[in-house]
Protein backbone atom coordinates (compact mmCIF):
# COMPACT_ATOMS: atom_id res chain seq x y z
CA UNK A 1 0.00 0.00 0.00
CA UNK A 2 1.02 3.14 -0.93
CA UNK A 3 0.34 6.75 0.84
CA UNK A 4 -0.27 8.69 -2.39
CA UNK A 5 -3.39 10.49 -2.92
CA UNK A 6 -5.58 9.13 -5.80
CA UNK A 7 -8.78 10.88 -7.13
CA UNK A 8 -10.62 13.41 -5.12
CA UNK A 9 -9.13 14.91 -2.67
CA UNK A 10 -10.24 15.80 0.91
CA UNK A 11 -11.86 18.87 -0.16
CA UNK A 12 -13.75 16.90 -2.91
CA UNK A 13 -15.12 14.60 -0.43
CA UNK A 14 -16.18 17.35 1.90
CA UNK A 15 -18.10 19.56 -0.75
CA UNK A 16 -19.47 16.09 -1.88
CA UNK A 17 -21.34 15.50 1.62
CA UNK A 18 -22.20 18.88 1.48
CA UNK A 19 -23.90 18.12 -2.18
CA UNK A 20 -25.94 14.91 -0.94
CA UNK A 21 -26.67 16.28 2.44
CA UNK A 22 -30.46 17.34 1.46
CA UNK A 23 -31.07 14.06 -0.10
CA UNK A 24 -29.04 11.15 1.70
CA UNK A 25 -29.34 10.42 5.56
CA UNK A 26 -27.06 9.97 8.40
CA UNK A 27 -27.26 5.93 8.69
CA UNK A 28 -26.80 4.90 12.38
CA UNK A 29 -23.77 3.11 13.83
CA UNK A 30 -25.10 0.44 15.60
CA UNK A 31 -22.77 -1.94 17.90
CA UNK A 32 -22.46 -5.72 17.94
CA UNK A 33 -21.56 -7.35 21.37
CA UNK A 34 -22.16 -10.58 19.13
CA UNK A 35 -19.16 -9.51 16.54
CA UNK A 36 -17.47 -7.84 19.19
CA UNK A 37 -17.16 -11.48 21.15
CA UNK A 38 -16.38 -13.40 17.87
CA UNK A 39 -13.74 -10.73 16.93
CA UNK A 40 -12.26 -10.17 20.43
CA UNK A 41 -12.33 -5.98 20.15
CA UNK A 42 -15.60 -4.03 19.76
CA UNK A 43 -17.63 -4.03 16.45
CA UNK A 44 -19.73 -1.49 15.09
CA UNK A 45 -22.42 -1.74 12.43
CA UNK A 46 -22.75 0.87 9.60
CA UNK A 47 -26.25 0.84 8.85
CA UNK A 48 -26.46 1.94 4.75
CA UNK A 49 -28.88 -0.49 5.03
CA UNK A 50 -31.14 1.63 6.49
CA UNK A 51 -30.44 4.44 3.70
CA UNK A 52 -33.03 6.03 1.37
CA UNK A 53 -33.60 3.73 -1.74
CA UNK A 54 -32.08 1.00 1.27
CA UNK A 55 -28.20 1.10 -0.32
CA UNK A 56 -25.22 3.99 0.03
CA UNK A 57 -25.69 4.20 -4.00
CA UNK A 58 -28.11 7.44 -3.58
CA UNK A 59 -24.90 9.26 -2.82
CA UNK A 60 -22.54 8.53 -5.54
CA UNK A 61 -25.49 8.90 -8.15
CA UNK A 62 -26.66 12.15 -7.08
CA UNK A 63 -23.73 13.80 -6.64
CA UNK A 64 -22.31 12.50 -10.31
CA UNK A 65 -26.02 14.01 -11.64
CA UNK A 66 -25.49 17.05 -9.60
CA UNK A 67 -22.92 18.21 -11.11
CA UNK A 68 -23.63 17.77 -14.56
CA UNK A 69 -24.14 21.20 -17.30
CA UNK A 70 -27.29 22.47 -17.75
CA UNK A 71 -26.84 21.18 -21.20
CA UNK A 72 -26.10 17.81 -19.94
CA UNK A 73 -29.02 17.52 -17.86
CA UNK A 74 -31.88 18.21 -20.53
CA UNK A 75 -30.59 14.95 -22.25
CA UNK A 76 -31.56 13.00 -19.18
CA UNK A 77 -29.30 10.18 -18.03
CA UNK A 78 -28.79 6.28 -18.53
CA UNK A 79 -27.94 3.54 -16.33
CA UNK A 80 -27.44 -0.22 -16.15
CA UNK A 81 -27.94 -2.14 -13.04
CA UNK A 82 -29.70 -5.12 -11.86
CA UNK A 83 -30.84 -2.95 -8.52
CA UNK A 84 -28.92 -0.53 -6.32
CA UNK A 85 -27.39 1.86 -8.50
CA UNK A 86 -30.44 1.42 -10.45
CA UNK A 87 -32.94 2.83 -7.20
CA UNK A 88 -30.32 5.47 -6.45
CA UNK A 89 -29.78 7.18 -10.18
CA UNK A 90 -33.57 7.02 -10.63
CA UNK A 91 -33.89 8.45 -6.94
CA UNK A 92 -31.34 11.13 -8.20
CA UNK A 93 -32.91 11.73 -11.18
CA UNK A 94 -36.03 12.39 -10.37
CA UNK A 95 -35.04 14.81 -7.16
CA UNK A 96 -33.04 17.31 -10.00
CA UNK A 97 -36.14 16.95 -12.59
CA UNK A 98 -34.05 14.55 -14.62
CA UNK A 99 -35.32 12.35 -16.99
CA UNK A 100 -33.85 8.47 -16.53
CA UNK A 101 -33.55 5.42 -18.27
CA UNK A 102 -32.39 2.33 -16.69
CA UNK A 103 -31.73 -0.91 -18.45
CA UNK A 104 -32.33 -3.94 -16.09
CA UNK A 105 -31.88 -8.45 -16.63
CA UNK A 106 -34.63 -9.72 -17.53
CA UNK A 107 -34.51 -11.57 -14.00
CA UNK A 108 -33.96 -8.82 -12.42
CA UNK A 109 -35.90 -9.15 -8.82
CA UNK A 110 -39.35 -7.63 -9.01
CA UNK A 111 -39.40 -5.16 -5.63
CA UNK A 112 -35.71 -3.62 -6.98
CA UNK A 113 -37.94 -3.34 -10.43
CA UNK A 114 -40.76 -2.22 -8.66
CA UNK A 115 -38.90 0.47 -6.82
CA UNK A 116 -36.82 1.56 -9.68
CA UNK A 117 -40.13 2.73 -11.48
CA UNK A 118 -41.81 4.31 -8.77
CA UNK A 119 -38.59 6.78 -8.92
CA UNK A 120 -40.03 7.90 -12.19
CA UNK A 121 -37.30 5.57 -14.32
CA UNK A 122 -38.36 4.59 -17.89
CA UNK A 123 -37.14 0.67 -17.17
CA UNK A 124 -36.41 -1.78 -20.35
CA UNK A 125 -35.71 -5.14 -19.62
CA UNK A 126 -32.77 -6.65 -21.44
CA UNK A 127 -30.82 -9.96 -21.70
CA UNK A 128 -30.15 -12.37 -18.56
CA UNK A 129 -27.31 -10.76 -16.71
CA UNK A 130 -25.55 -7.29 -16.56
CA UNK A 131 -23.80 -7.54 -19.02
CA UNK A 132 -26.80 -7.07 -22.04
CA UNK A 133 -27.76 -3.95 -20.04
CA UNK A 134 -24.40 -2.03 -20.04
CA UNK A 135 -24.21 -2.61 -23.81
CA UNK A 136 -27.93 -1.31 -24.25
CA UNK A 137 -27.23 0.97 -21.81
CA UNK A 138 -24.11 2.50 -23.67
CA UNK A 139 -26.07 2.19 -26.88
CA UNK A 140 -28.34 4.40 -25.89
CA UNK A 141 -26.35 7.17 -25.21
CA UNK A 142 -24.87 7.25 -28.10
CA UNK A 143 -28.01 7.07 -29.99
CA UNK A 144 -29.66 9.77 -27.90
CA UNK A 145 -26.97 12.29 -25.89
CA UNK A 146 -27.97 10.74 -22.81
CA UNK A 147 -25.27 10.61 -20.02
CA UNK A 148 -24.18 6.90 -18.76
CA UNK A 149 -23.72 7.01 -15.06
CA UNK A 150 -21.07 4.88 -14.55
CA UNK A 151 -22.17 2.49 -11.01
CA UNK A 152 -18.11 3.09 -9.55
CA UNK A 153 -15.66 4.06 -11.96
CA UNK A 154 -16.20 8.07 -12.07
CA UNK A 155 -14.70 10.44 -9.74
CA UNK A 156 -18.15 12.07 -8.52
CA UNK A 157 -19.17 8.31 -7.95
CA UNK A 158 -16.15 8.06 -5.73
CA UNK A 159 -16.56 11.51 -4.05
CA UNK A 160 -20.34 10.60 -3.04
CA UNK A 161 -19.28 6.89 -1.52
CA UNK A 162 -16.64 8.38 0.35
CA UNK A 163 -19.51 10.37 2.53
CA UNK A 164 -20.15 7.23 4.20
CA UNK A 165 -16.59 7.46 5.35
CA UNK A 166 -16.49 10.68 6.71
CA UNK A 167 -19.58 9.72 8.49
CA UNK A 168 -17.80 6.95 10.05
CA UNK A 169 -14.87 8.99 11.62
CA UNK A 170 -17.63 11.66 12.64
CA UNK A 171 -19.41 8.83 14.86
CA UNK A 172 -16.63 6.76 15.99
CA UNK A 173 -13.03 8.95 16.03
CA UNK A 174 -11.73 5.98 17.48
CA UNK A 175 -12.00 3.88 14.77
CA UNK A 176 -8.97 1.48 14.09
CA UNK A 177 -10.39 -1.07 11.29
CA UNK A 178 -13.08 -0.37 8.49
CA UNK A 179 -14.00 -3.70 6.50
CA UNK A 180 -16.30 -2.98 3.05
CA UNK A 181 -17.75 -4.96 0.84
CA UNK A 182 -15.90 -4.28 -2.64
CA UNK A 183 -18.00 -5.22 -5.90
CA UNK A 184 -16.37 -2.67 -8.79
CA UNK A 185 -14.61 -0.30 -6.15
CA UNK A 186 -17.10 2.51 -5.73
CA UNK A 187 -17.65 2.34 -1.94
CA UNK A 188 -14.18 1.48 -1.00
CA UNK A 189 -12.12 3.87 -3.00
CA UNK A 190 -14.24 6.70 -1.42
CA UNK A 191 -13.89 4.98 1.70
CA UNK A 192 -10.62 4.72 1.80
CA UNK A 193 -9.36 7.58 0.34
CA UNK A 194 -12.09 10.16 2.43
CA UNK A 195 -11.08 8.29 5.37
CA UNK A 196 -7.23 8.37 4.76
CA UNK A 197 -6.90 11.71 3.86
CA UNK A 198 -8.79 12.90 6.98
CA UNK A 199 -7.16 10.45 9.53
CA UNK A 200 -4.08 11.63 8.37
CA UNK A 201 -4.65 15.21 9.24
CA UNK A 202 -5.07 13.73 13.05
CA UNK A 203 -1.96 11.61 13.13
CA UNK A 204 -3.92 8.44 13.11
CA UNK A 205 -3.74 5.35 10.79
CA UNK A 206 -6.95 3.49 9.91
CA UNK A 207 -7.06 0.44 8.49
CA UNK A 208 -9.10 -0.17 4.85
CA UNK A 209 -9.99 -4.00 4.57
CA UNK A 210 -12.28 -5.12 1.48
CA UNK A 211 -14.24 -8.07 1.34
CA UNK A 212 -15.76 -9.95 -2.30
CA UNK A 213 -17.86 -12.77 -2.59
CA UNK A 214 -15.33 -15.61 -3.88
CA UNK A 215 -17.39 -16.59 -6.89
CA UNK A 216 -16.75 -12.96 -7.97
CA UNK A 217 -13.40 -11.95 -7.27
CA UNK A 218 -11.24 -9.54 -9.31
CA UNK A 219 -9.47 -7.71 -7.03
CA UNK A 220 -6.73 -10.17 -5.41
CA UNK A 221 -5.96 -11.18 -8.93
CA UNK A 222 -5.53 -7.34 -9.97
CA UNK A 223 -3.62 -6.97 -6.94
CA UNK A 224 -1.29 -9.30 -7.72
CA UNK A 225 -1.38 -8.64 -11.29
CA UNK A 226 -0.97 -4.78 -10.50
CA UNK A 227 -3.63 -4.08 -13.12
CA UNK A 228 -7.60 -4.52 -13.26
CA UNK A 229 -8.33 -8.05 -14.24
CA UNK A 230 -11.09 -9.55 -15.67
CA UNK A 231 -11.98 -12.69 -13.77
CA UNK A 232 -15.00 -15.71 -15.52
CA UNK A 233 -17.97 -15.46 -12.58
CA UNK A 234 -20.14 -18.25 -10.98
CA UNK A 235 -23.21 -17.93 -9.73
CA UNK A 236 -23.06 -16.08 -6.45
CA UNK A 237 -26.54 -14.50 -4.21
CA UNK A 238 -24.62 -11.31 -3.21
CA UNK A 239 -25.29 -9.43 -7.06
CA UNK A 240 -24.80 -6.34 -5.16
CA UNK A 241 -21.39 -6.92 -5.56
CA UNK A 242 -21.02 -9.50 -8.57
CA UNK A 243 -18.38 -7.51 -10.92
CA UNK A 244 -15.58 -9.29 -13.25
CA UNK A 245 -13.79 -6.31 -13.24
CA UNK A 246 -12.51 -3.29 -11.31
CA UNK A 247 -12.90 -0.04 -12.34
CA UNK A 248 -10.08 1.60 -13.58
CA UNK A 249 -9.75 4.56 -10.87
CA UNK A 250 -11.39 2.51 -8.19
CA UNK A 251 -8.48 0.14 -8.38
CA UNK A 252 -5.79 2.80 -8.41
CA UNK A 253 -6.95 3.90 -4.82
CA UNK A 254 -7.29 0.47 -3.98
CA UNK A 255 -3.66 -0.41 -5.27
CA UNK A 256 -2.65 2.97 -3.27
CA UNK A 257 -5.16 2.60 -0.02
CA UNK A 258 -6.68 -0.29 1.02
CA UNK A 259 -4.74 -2.73 3.59
CA UNK A 260 -6.26 -6.06 2.87
CA UNK A 261 -8.96 -7.99 0.40
CA UNK A 262 -9.84 -10.88 1.23
CA UNK A 263 -12.99 -13.06 0.27
CA UNK A 264 -15.97 -14.46 1.57
CA UNK A 265 -17.98 -18.03 0.38
CA UNK A 266 -21.93 -18.22 -0.36
CA UNK A 267 -22.50 -19.93 2.94
CA UNK A 268 -20.46 -17.38 5.01
CA UNK A 269 -22.85 -14.65 3.75
CA UNK A 270 -25.95 -16.52 4.64
CA UNK A 271 -24.85 -17.38 8.08
CA UNK A 272 -24.13 -13.55 8.09
CA UNK A 273 -27.48 -12.37 6.39
CA UNK A 274 -28.93 -14.88 9.38
CA UNK A 275 -26.91 -13.51 12.36
CA UNK A 276 -27.63 -10.01 11.08
CA UNK A 277 -31.24 -10.64 11.33
CA UNK A 278 -31.11 -12.67 14.55
CA UNK A 279 -28.58 -10.61 16.76
CA UNK A 280 -29.06 -7.19 15.24
CA UNK A 281 -32.48 -7.19 13.83
CA UNK A 282 -31.44 -5.99 10.34
CA UNK A 283 -32.60 -6.88 7.05
CA UNK A 284 -29.70 -6.79 4.69
CA UNK A 285 -28.81 -8.08 1.35
CA UNK A 286 -26.18 -10.83 1.12
CA UNK A 287 -23.51 -8.25 -0.77
CA UNK A 288 -24.10 -5.85 2.22
CA UNK A 289 -22.84 -8.70 4.54
CA UNK A 290 -19.41 -9.20 2.99
CA UNK A 291 -18.53 -7.39 5.97
CA UNK A 292 -19.46 -9.40 8.84
CA UNK A 293 -19.13 -12.97 6.69
CA UNK A 294 -15.34 -12.05 6.84
CA UNK A 295 -15.35 -11.11 10.69
CA UNK A 296 -17.64 -14.68 11.51
CA UNK A 297 -14.97 -16.84 8.94
CA UNK A 298 -12.22 -15.31 10.55
CA UNK A 299 -10.84 -13.79 7.65
CA UNK A 300 -10.73 -10.24 9.83
CA UNK A 301 -7.97 -9.66 12.84
CA UNK A 302 -8.12 -6.32 14.19
CA UNK A 303 -7.94 -4.77 17.73
CA UNK A 304 -9.40 -1.70 18.30
CA UNK A 305 -12.77 -0.49 17.34
CA UNK A 306 -13.86 -2.18 13.63
CA UNK A 307 -16.95 -1.01 11.86
CA UNK A 308 -17.96 -3.59 9.12
CA UNK A 309 -20.55 -1.48 6.85
CA UNK A 310 -23.80 -3.09 5.99
CA UNK A 311 -24.10 -1.57 2.02
CA UNK A 312 -27.53 -2.62 1.42
CA UNK A 313 -30.90 -4.10 2.26
CA UNK A 314 -32.90 -4.51 -0.59
CA UNK A 315 -32.94 -8.40 -1.11
CA UNK A 316 -36.40 -10.09 -2.81
CA UNK A 317 -38.20 -11.51 0.18
CA UNK A 318 -37.62 -14.65 -1.78
CA UNK A 319 -34.14 -15.05 -1.86
CA UNK A 320 -34.31 -14.23 1.67
CA UNK A 321 -36.17 -17.10 2.38
CA UNK A 322 -33.64 -19.11 0.33
CA UNK A 323 -31.23 -17.82 2.09
CA UNK A 324 -32.43 -18.07 6.01
CA UNK A 325 -32.80 -21.97 4.94
CA UNK A 326 -29.21 -22.46 3.39
CA UNK A 327 -28.24 -20.17 6.91
CA UNK A 328 -29.68 -22.60 9.25
CA UNK A 329 -28.40 -25.89 7.02
CA UNK A 330 -24.94 -24.69 7.45
CA UNK A 331 -25.29 -24.27 11.12
CA UNK A 332 -26.90 -27.60 11.30
CA UNK A 333 -29.54 -25.97 13.22
CA UNK A 334 -32.28 -27.02 10.40
CA UNK A 335 -31.57 -30.78 9.09
CA UNK A 336 -32.64 -32.89 6.14
CA UNK A 337 -32.36 -36.12 7.05
CA UNK A 338 -33.33 -39.14 4.52
CA UNK A 339 -33.82 -42.52 6.06
CA UNK A 340 -34.31 -45.48 5.30
CA UNK A 341 -36.82 -47.94 6.68
CA UNK A 342 -39.12 -51.23 6.80
CA UNK A 343 -42.13 -51.00 4.42
CA UNK A 344 -44.04 -51.73 7.67
CA UNK A 345 -47.05 -49.70 9.93
CA UNK A 346 -45.39 -47.72 12.82
CA UNK A 347 -41.82 -46.52 11.43
CA UNK A 348 -42.65 -42.96 10.62
CA UNK A 349 -44.46 -42.38 13.72
CA UNK A 350 -41.72 -44.32 15.84
CA UNK A 351 -39.20 -41.88 14.15
CA UNK A 352 -41.25 -38.96 14.94
CA UNK A 353 -40.86 -39.75 18.44
CA UNK A 354 -37.21 -40.69 18.60
CA UNK A 355 -36.66 -36.94 17.46
CA UNK A 356 -39.34 -35.33 20.14
CA UNK A 357 -37.38 -37.55 22.74
CA UNK A 358 -34.22 -35.11 21.55
CA UNK A 359 -36.13 -32.22 21.86
CA UNK A 360 -35.89 -31.11 18.29
CA UNK A 361 -38.89 -30.29 15.93
CA UNK A 362 -40.15 -31.95 12.85
CA UNK A 363 -40.83 -29.44 10.32
CA UNK A 364 -41.81 -30.70 6.96
CA UNK A 365 -42.00 -34.99 6.26
CA UNK A 366 -41.71 -36.57 3.03
CA UNK A 367 -42.48 -40.13 2.65
CA UNK A 368 -41.76 -42.25 -0.63
CA UNK A 369 -41.63 -45.84 -2.11
CA UNK A 370 -39.96 -44.28 -5.15
CA UNK A 371 -36.49 -43.06 -4.13
CA UNK A 372 -33.08 -44.72 -6.10
CA UNK A 373 -31.19 -47.37 -4.41
CA UNK A 374 -34.06 -48.74 -2.11
CA UNK A 375 -35.11 -52.30 -1.72
CA UNK A 376 -38.69 -53.29 -2.77
CA UNK A 377 -39.28 -53.87 1.06
CA UNK A 378 -37.87 -50.30 1.87
CA UNK A 379 -39.25 -46.71 1.95
CA UNK A 380 -37.48 -43.62 2.42
CA UNK A 381 -38.12 -40.70 4.96
CA UNK A 382 -37.49 -37.71 4.48
CA UNK A 383 -37.37 -35.34 7.52
CA UNK A 384 -36.85 -31.43 7.85
CA UNK A 385 -36.05 -30.79 11.55
CA UNK A 386 -34.86 -27.99 13.14
CA UNK A 387 -32.12 -28.23 16.00
CA UNK A 388 -30.92 -25.72 18.27
CA UNK A 389 -26.86 -25.89 16.62
CA UNK A 390 -24.61 -28.27 16.40
CA UNK A 391 -24.27 -30.34 19.19
CA UNK A 392 -28.08 -30.89 19.10
CA UNK A 393 -27.83 -32.13 15.85
CA UNK A 394 -25.36 -34.58 16.64
CA UNK A 395 -27.36 -35.56 19.66
CA UNK A 396 -30.79 -36.41 17.42
CA UNK A 397 -28.52 -38.33 14.86
CA UNK A 398 -27.18 -40.33 17.56
CA UNK A 399 -30.64 -41.27 19.23
CA UNK A 400 -31.45 -42.27 15.50
CA UNK A 401 -28.21 -44.20 14.91
CA UNK A 402 -28.66 -45.91 18.38
CA UNK A 403 -31.76 -47.39 17.51
CA UNK A 404 -30.83 -48.92 14.64
CA UNK A 405 -31.70 -46.72 11.74
CA UNK A 406 -29.06 -44.62 9.38
CA UNK A 407 -30.09 -41.19 8.45
CA UNK A 408 -28.30 -39.80 6.08
CA UNK A 409 -27.71 -35.67 6.26
CA UNK A 410 -28.89 -34.28 2.83
CA UNK A 411 -27.54 -30.88 2.02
Amino acid sequence: MRNTIIGPTLAEFQEARDRVSGVSEVTPMESSRYLAEVLGSPVFLKCENLQRTGSYKIRGAYNRISRLSDEEKSRGVVAASAGNHAQGVAFAARELGIASTIFMPLGVALPKLQATRAYGAEVVLRGHSITEPLRAAAEFARATGAVFIHPFDHPDVVAGQGTVGLEILDQRPDVDTIVVPIGGGGLISGVASAVKQRAALDGRIVRIIGVQAVNASPYPLSLRNGTPTEVPMTPTIADGIAVARPGELNFEIVQAMVDEVVTVTEDDMAQALLVLLERAKLVVEPAGAAGVAAILAGKVRASGTTVAILSGGNIDPLMMERVISHGLSTSERYLRLRIPLPDRPGQLARTAAIVAEANANVVEVLHTRHSNGMQISQVELELHIETRGPEHAEEVLARLRDEGYEPRIDF
